[in-house]
């Protein structure tokens, strides 16, 4: 996780950066900024993804087993 967040930083400064130079309402602007804004919504997406325990994973690996049946009501 702190290798994406160091990418946004550095997203960040550079969105920063091409503003500065380029001006507010450029689109060069606004591009620097979608790029921090899609960063920082897979790290949201990373940090929603909950990883599997172990008798998920084995039923992943084995559906047909005992233990990873399902039953409707």
């Amino acid at each position: 996780m702190t290798n994406i967040n160091q990418q946004i930083e550095d997203e960040r400064d550079q969105a920063r950066t091409v503003c500065d130079t380029k001006g507010e309402n450029s689109s060069e602007c606004a591009a620097a900024w979608d790029a921090v804004e899609e960063l920082q919504a897979e790290a949201s997406h990373k940090r929603q993804v909950k990883p599997k325990n172990s008798l998920e994973q084995y039923c992943d690996d084995n559906p047909e087993a005992a233990e990873c049946r399902l039953y409707e009501d």
